[in-house]
């Protein structure tokens, strides 16, 4: 039985083929579209992995030079010092294509006129840890974004990656074998009518031609019953 419902047809053979065709052109084409998110996933897992081993180590960092600036410092007067930031920050967003996924890109600015604006205090009244800290942290800023574009973009990767997987296992071992089965089985229905189609013109030759020679021989028999009747010798008185 054919794996797809179809009427046994040149037709439908031929439309199954065309199918076919397509299908297994499409099953190369994600295979080698799943083959190149792989390799674009594989880099920005290494990336991912280096980015959040530097952020894990400055915000450890940070949070060591905040530690020692509490304690040499007030809570009162660290929380002042910090109340009010100075330096401007702006952030675009935008989309990149990679393999048809569109992953974001974050493009971060600082809007700063001198060296010193990171620092929102004065330095007569705070410590060097809170410098230290307050470094940390802007210098961690930037890789942190970095780390949350990195992750949405492996994450998006591995959904389409998924995706894609389905795909090509079902043209792979769903799609294409049921088309193949079914073409060859409209192929060997259309050769059995045609084998059966040919025993039937056989067979029809064979009665006209035992029907022609049953005339002939009858028409010779006829002829032959005229002449002798023709020929035949008078009787004796």
């Amino acid at each position: 039985m054919p794996a797809i419902n179809v009427n046994p047809t040149r037709m439908e053979l031929t439309r199954l083929k065309g199918r076919l065709r397509t299908a297994t052109r499409g099953h190369k084409l994600l295979k080698d579209k799943r083959d190149e998110l792989m390799k674009q996933f594989m880099d920005v897992v290494r990336e991912n992995r280096a980015l959040r081993k530097k952020v894990e180590e400055g915000l450890s960092q940070a949070s060591a030079a905040f530690a020692a600036a509490s304690a040499v410092m007030s809570p009162e007067m660290l929380e002042q010092a910090l109340m009010y930031p100075k330096e401007s920050v702006s952030l675009d967003m935008g989309f990149q294509n990679i393999m048809s996924v569109d992953v974001p890109v974050y493009h971060f600015k600082t809007r700063s006129g001198e060296v010193g604006q990171v620092y929102p205090y004065g330095f007569a009244a705070t410590s060097g840890e809170l410098d230290d800290a307050v470094q940390a942290l802007s210098q961690v800023f930037r890789d942190m974004l970095r780390l949350a574009e990195v992750e949405k973009t492996s994450q998006l990767l591995a959904q389409e990656i998924e995706k894609t997987r389905r795909r090509v296992n079902a043209l792979e071992y769903v799609k294409i074998p049921q088309m193949q089965e079914t073409i060859k089985y409209i192929t060997m229905k259309l050769d059995e009518n045609e084998r059966a189609s040919t025993i039937r013109l056989m067979k029809v030759k064979d009665m006209l031609l035992k029907e022609a020679i049953e005339a002939r021989q009858e028409a010779d028999e006829a002829a032959v019953e005229a002449f002798g009747g023709q020929t035949a010798p008078p009787e004796p008185i």
